[in-house]
């Protein structure tokens, strides 16, 4: 083994496990999947964490003279069934990986952090289920109204909004987030207002002001303006946008050219159903084991892009008569034309998840 340096609390620790500390530090509030050969590691509580989630074994390993760190790990090919876990547990989880070919060093290998997967934030297929969106959801929370905004990375949809703490509500239970951005100084209130049942992850109030959200979205969408998404004026709705956006460049995903327009939630459009509605009705779950819910019932789509716009279209009824006869008529014209219906089928079936795909792209 290396000989090491002394740390700060006199131990000895090895060039490795130096390295590791170094890029711990950066990610101090995520699980660190440390690349080590052909397997990922994980140490001190990280491993105490992994090993009880995972169900792997939890060792110890010598960090010098006279010093030992828990330590748990699993082949670098298996993180596809191990990554989902951990994040649907509730946990950041940064992948840091060999950046060099180790045959190729007399040092030790360059290592460096390739992607920070959190609840609200993934591309991993295991991590998503295709037939539903993953949101991460920014809020500026303010007494009486507030503003929310709903990102899925893995499609590009993005979604603003603005109303009463109870429309807040109802959105935030419609949409589900798998996250949520909030002020730091706010997020006791959050709970007691919202129920303490979503992930949430915070920010400092610079992050939620006017001038620094606008200034983030106007660099994104490349514009003077944001008159041509119809959301100029929404002031609270602009500062939470601003937030998933500036939580997506600080977890490291900055290849987001495919969130290309952000759309405005028009209260007035829609039916809004309470979280007592919706779960009494049994729309999407059910408390009940192998009950069938409405969703089971209808989905009877060929793509996954097909699947999350029904479960949509479900969980937000328009009140409006005009789209809603508009798409009667769409499904009466399938109907009645099945040899256009069955030609539309086939070509649906071999295009795969669309909207993730060009997420990818990006």
């Amino acid at each position: 083994m290396s000989k090491g340096e002394k740390n700060s609390e006199g131990v000895v620790e090895t060039p490795l496990m130096k390295q590791y500390y170094a890029i711990k530090a950066k990610y101090p509030d995520a699980i660190l999947l440390f690349r080590v050969g052909d397997f990922y590691e994980t140490f001190g509580e990280d491993a105490v964490k992994a090993s009880q989630i995972l169900g792997i074994v939890l060792t110890r390993r010598a960090n010098g003279a006279a010093a030992y760190i828990e330590l748990a790990g699993f082949p670098h090919h298996s993180i596809d069934n191990y990554l989902p876990k951990l994040v649907r547990a509730g946990h950041r989880v940064a992948i840091c990986d060999q950046l060099e070919d180790p045959k190729l060093t007399k040092k030790i290998v360059k290592r460096g952090v390739t992607e920070l997967v959190t609840p609200g934030v993934s591309y991993n297929d295991k991590v998503l289920d295709h037939k539903e969106n993953n949101f991460l959801a920014g809020i500026h929370f303010q007494q009486k109204t507030s503003g929310v905004a709903f990102l899925d990375i893995s499609t590009g949809e993005f979604f603003i909004a603005e109303g009463s703490n109870d429309y807040i509500d109802k959105l935030l239970q419609t949409f589900q987030p798998s996250e949520v951005i909030v002020q730091k100084n706010k997020r006791q209130v959050f709970f007691e207002t919202f129920g303490n049942k979503f992930y949430t992850n915070t920010f400092e109030d610079w992050v939620f002001s006017e001038d620094f959200s606008r200034d983030i979205l106007l660099k994104h969408f490349g514009t003077s303006s944001l008159k041509g998404f119809g959301v100029e004026s929404m002031q609270l709705g602009v500062i939470a946008a601003g937030s998933c956006l500036h939580y997506l460049a600080e977890t490291q995903h900055d290849k987001v050219g495919h969130i290309c327009k952000v759309s405005r939630i028009e209260e007035e459009h829609y039916v809004w159903l309470d979280r007592f509605t919706i779960r009494n009705l049994e729309l999407i779950h059910s408390s009940n084991e192998n009950a069938r819910t409405l969703i089971h019932v209808l989905d009877n789509t060929i793509t996954p892009m097909g699947s999350r716009l029904l479960r949509r279209w479900v969980i937000l009824p328009l009140k409006d008569f005009k789209p809603i006869e508009e798409r009667l008529d769409t499904v009466a014209h399938f109907l009645a034309k099945p040899e256009l219906r069955e030609t539309l089928i086939r070509h649906l079936k071999i295009m795969g998840d669309l909207e993730r795909l060009i997420s990818r792209v990006a």
